[in-house]
């Protein structure tokens, strides 16, 4: 039995991490809009009312299908490291890791301009029309989510103290409001309406005026504003001290988002599209190739057979990431000979009936891997509730700063085979200070190249950190099928192979595949500072059965138990044989929704 029935339409789908979202992005449609405007909107939207996990100044992968175009086309919302970000420049100031918030790490902020550009291409409305519900919300005002709302309180003494224009845009006369409030970003809203304003005023035709927001976005007032406030400013970050930051207004001026070719492969008669090495997408590719070799569904979903060769297979292919993912721009990374079907063969022979221990990086072109350092906590507890620490002061209110995965999704699909999905993160509310007069903080994606020289992802000037966020998009005989992303960090590509393997190995319908309980790995080493992992750790949704439970135990994985319906949030869209479209979300958390019509 589903907690929530899937969803079909004869017009689109939108599905996303916030119900405000998915509605606003369905309302696109009732304008003429498209999919691609559609996503936008609910985009925009989830900027305002998820502030704890994204935000203007953040970044996004976007997977975009132009129907009847065969093809899928990414856009890069990662922006990359100032031209000031050496190594040294951090080394100097005695840090062996990027800060995982304040100032130092931020990058240049790409999400904003990343939808531009999608709407640009490839939608069809005005940008007023498409930030309307957003500007809405920001002015009017939207019901804070308990989460949300747990964040501010644990960071209220530091928005009062220290973040004081966080303090400013996210608390209520000095007080953190309450879950379900009605709260307000107005400073955001006046943003983005300047923003409107001065594109309309360039008396250009639709594409221009989207082209004149990018620019007063990248060289204009928003632009002024981050420059104006970072020459100056030295703020605490998650060091513990108060640190300025390396970003400028030239840094904004000479990227914008680029687009690219989306990586593929095969499996089981589809086709998977993935963004490149900048993002940790590729693992998903590594991952199904490895699995290809495996009869899946024979062991049945629920079994610890099943269990055991995804994580053995996780395990090795997220090896690889550790060792030789970057930017390409920046980095040789031997992308060909990672995805090369020998490769998997090779690899797939590690995989036995036993569980592994071991951090194995493969030997692509017969090259040797090298891992950044790494933070063993095989032995060590798990976090502790980050709400315990609040008594302890600034200095331990600062650690709840750094990222652990905070990101939304958001897709959508329309009657005509136009389909997109993105995963917006960065740039949220315990990232950065919020930027006077801009009402966002920056992102701080920065944290996640390493200081180690020789490595694809060592930081450098003007190259893109390696991140997290990967959407995922598949094609069917050239036709678009499926698009889906969740939240999770570096869980995202083990929980949306999780749903896919659930739909193309054992035969579930998408919301059914969303829902069923799921698991993945610790063994994978984080990507946020301080690069944690615990080796062995599999991490189950409680429910599972207790037999296959103790089998796990005797291959010798580490079993852990989650609450049931914690992990993951997967949404998707796609298109049914009969040309319906369909809208699927997680109900974990209650959060996400999907809308059809």
């Amino acid at each position: 039995m589903l907690f929530r029935p899937e969803l079909h339409g004869t017009r689109g789908a939108v599905a996303s991490t916030h119900w405000l979202a998915s509605t606003a992005g369905m309302s696109m449609f009732d304008r003429g809009g498209n999919a691609f405007d559609a996503a936008a909107a609910a985009a925009f939207v989830i900027q305002v009312v998820e502030p704890h996990l994204n935000g203007p100044g953040g970044d996004v992968p976007i997977l975009a299908h132009r129907s009847g175009s065969g093809r899928v086309d990414v856009i890069c919302g990662q922006g990359p490291m100032p031209a000031a970000a050496t190594v040294d420049a951090f080394t100097e100031r005695g840090l062996s890791v990027v800060p995982g918030s304040g100032l130092l790490s931020a990058v240049v902020p790409g999400a904003f301009s990343a939808w531009l550009r999608l709407l640009k291409e490839y939608g069809t409305l005005p940008l007023e029309v498409v930030l309307e519900p957003a500007i809405g919300y920001a002015e009017r005002g939207f019901p804070l989510l308990p989460k949300a709302a747990a964040m501010i309180g644990a960071l209220s003494e530091l928005f009062r103290d220290t973040w004081t224009e966080s303090g400013r845009t996210y608390l209520r006369r000095g007080v953190a409001p309450r879950a379900g409030e009605r709260v307000t970003n107005p400073v955001l809203a006046r943003t983005f309406r300047r923003v409107i304003s001065e594109a309309q005023a360039s008396g250009r035709d639709r594409e221009g005026r989207i082209d004149a927001a990018t620019e007063t976005f990248h060289t204009g007032f928003v632009a002024e504003a981050i420059d104006t406030y970072l020459a100056k400013a030295e703020e605490m970050d998650s060091t513990g001290r108060r640190n300025g930051g390396l970003l400028t207004g030239a840094d904004l001026a000479a990227w914008r988002p680029g687009l690219e070719q989306s990586l593929s492969l095969e499996y089981r008669g589809h086709t998977a599209h993935k963004a490149g090495p900048w993002s940790q997408g590729p693992v998903f590719l590594q991952q199904l190739a490895l699995l290809e070799g495996f009869d899946l569904a024979g062991m049945g979903p629920g079994s610890a057979a099943y269990v055991h060769t995804v994580v053995e297979a996780a395990k090795l292919a997220f090896a690889d990431r550790e060792a030789w993912y970057g930017d390409p721009a920046h980095a040789d990374v031997p992308l060909r000979a990672l995805l090369d079907p020998a490769y998997a063969a090779e690899r797939r022979a590690l995989i036995g009936s036993e569980a592994s221990l071991e951090l194995r990086p493969g030997r692509p072109d017969r090259r040797e891997p090298l891992l950044p350092p790494l933070h063993d906590e095989s032995s060590a507890p798990a976090d502790p509730a980050w709400l315990g620490e609040l008594e302890q002061g600034i200095p331990a209110i600062m650690k709840l700063t750094a990222s652990t995965g905070d990101t939304c999704c958001v897709t959508a699909t329309d009657a005509a085979g136009n389909m997109v999905v993105a995963t917006p993160s960065g740039g949220w509310l315990k990232s950065s200070p919020v930027i006077p007069g801009l009402g966002f903080p920056l992102g701080t994606r920065g944290q996640m190249a390493t200081l180690m020289p020789g490595h694809s992802n060592t930081l450098a000037p003007g190259k893109r950190p390696r991140t997290t966020l990967s959407p995922t998009m598949v094609l069917r005989d050239g036709q678009p099928y499926l698009a889906f992303g969740t939240p999770g960090g570096d869980q995202q590509d083990q929980w949306t192979l999780g749903f896919f393997l659930n739909h193309v190995d054992h035969g579930m319908g998408p919301q059914a595949a969303i829902e069923a309980r799921t698991f993945h790995t610790d063994h994978v080493p984080t990507s946020f500072a301080p690069r944690r992992f615990r080796p062995g750790t599999v991490v189950l949704e409680s429910g599972w059965p207790a037999e296959e439970l103790e089998l796990l135990r005797r291959r010798g994985h580490q079993v852990e138990l989650a609450p049931d319906y914690s992990l993951s949030k997967v949404c998707a869209t796609g298109l049914t044989g009969d040309g319906l479209v369909l809208g699927a979300a997680s109900p974990r958390g209650a959060q996400a929704y999907a809308v059809a019509g």
